[in-house]
């Protein structure tokens, strides 16, 4: 539902709200918060509420150490996992340096502006997210252990699937926020689960898939567990997955969808530092269904990009590559800047790839273009390509790519 700011100080006060938290991302995706006093909301509606910056990775330092949260009341939401008497309540919030003028690190506005520029070009982006995590146990201390919750396989059930229920308060838990969740099932690894979303634009998407985090970890928790988002927290094991599912409208039969894809494969190689933000991610990439190489084809896993089997009104294109410790509002900045691009400029994709690419001797896979093999590659591929340049703030370039 979006409120405004006068329907949300009602809501407050009629449902004896006693918290609200203000969340925002850092530059890398993790989610940060203040909550404040019910008392406090007109103060943070009107000025803002200032907050630390230099305590934040590449926020900024001391000399320069205030920024401001705006609460933005259409996000506001219920934690429906926190006491029903005195309820705490969460709103996203945009960024501002003490002038007014927007922090050029504030990844959601990032987004909002790329989704601005697309609608001025006639276009609207719809994304689908499947993010993958793990199940682990609890040490006596209430500390996460490397061992896995279950040794159940690929969408196997209970007694083996011993997640099942874990899932489904999940899931419960979204549909009380408002969030809809499509399916949910185990996955390969042991311990290893997935849940996907209905699409939605991408703002609410990306909102969504940073509030699918934290309510996914809120609710291991609760049940004795530990929730793992990492891209590789077992070797040998498959690793999480953040596939992302795109589609562009007006377009009929997927007509929009060659150009999407060519200009979203055009520039996987300097866009991945961003969807693959860690030294793990490349111990992922090219193993067990996680793609190597810039290629694409239909409903074949072995690809960067698959377009899944679908009815019209499903069409799409889903990338394969990122994982769940990408920044979702940097990842869909930049496949909607690309797309864009491709589409402006009626780029077409090479021909398909219909091969199982990890089964395909080393002569074949010669003349497809890699993913970078490490993060130190992935790093020099975005510092050296004007498309990130142009799609990106010097400051958010510099903090992953420098450093």
């Amino acid at each position: 539902m979006n409120y405004s700011k006068e329907e949300v100080l009602q809501y407050v006060q009629e449902e004896g709200v006693k918290f609200i938290r203000l969340m925002f991302a850092d530059v890398f995706g993790r989610q940060k918060n203040i909550s404040i006093m019910p008392e406090e909301l007109p103060r943070a509606f009107t000025y803002g509420i200032a907050f630390d910056a230099s305590a934040i990775r590449g926020f900024g330092d001391e000399s320069h150490s205030d920024l401001f949260l705006h609460p933005e009341p259409e996000t506001l939401m219920v934690l429906p996992w926190r006491p029903e008497h005195g309820k705490v309540v969460r709103m996203f919030c945009s960024i501002t340096y003490p002038d007014g003028r927007p922090f050029e690190c504030d990844t959601r506005a990032l987004l909002k502006t790329a989704v601005e520029d697309a609608k001025a070009e006639g276009y609207t982006f719809y994304f689908g997210a499947e993010q993958e995590f793990y199940l682990f146990e609890l040490d006596e201390n209430n500390e996460p252990t490397s061992i896995p919750y279950d040794h159940a396989g690929y969408m196997d059930i209970a007694p083996e699937d011993k997640g099942e229920n874990v899932r489904r308060e999940i899931c419960l838990t979204l549909e009380q926020m408002g969030i809809r969740p499509e399916s949910s099932h185990h996955e390969e690894g042991p311990g290893q689960n997935e849940i996907d979303f209905r699409y939605t634009e991408a703002l609410e998407a990306a909102d969504n898939a940073m509030t699918f985090q934290t309510v996914v970890k809120s609710v291991a928790r609760k049940n004795g567990l530990a929730a793992n988002f990492s891209p590789k927290p077992i070797k040998g094991a498959p690793g999480n997955g953040f596939h992302i599912n795109i589609s562009v409208r007006p377009g009929k039969s997927g007509e929009m969808l060659p150009h999407l894809i060519a200009g979203i494969l055009d520039k996987a190689v300097p866009m991945t530092v961003f969807l693959n933000p860690v030294e793990a991610s490349y111990e992922r990439l090219g193993q067990m269904k996680a793609p190597r190489y810039v290629s694409w084809s239909g409903e074949n896993r072995s690809q960067l990009v698959r377009v899944p089997a679908a009815a019209e009104e499903y069409c799409r294109a889903e990338l394969r590559s990122p994982d769940p410790l990408a920044n979702p509002y940097l990842a869909f900045t930049l496949i909607i800047r690309a797309a864009l691009r491709g589409i402006r400029d009626g780029m077409m994709p090479p021909a398909p790839t219909d091969k199982n690419l990890f089964r395909t001797d080393e002569a074949e896979l010669s003349g497809l273009k890699k993913l970078p093999e490490s993060l130190e590659k992935a790093k020099e591929a975005a510092l050296e390509d004007a498309f990130i340049r142009t799609s990106l703030p010097k400051k958010i370039r510099e903090i992953y790519c420098s450093e």
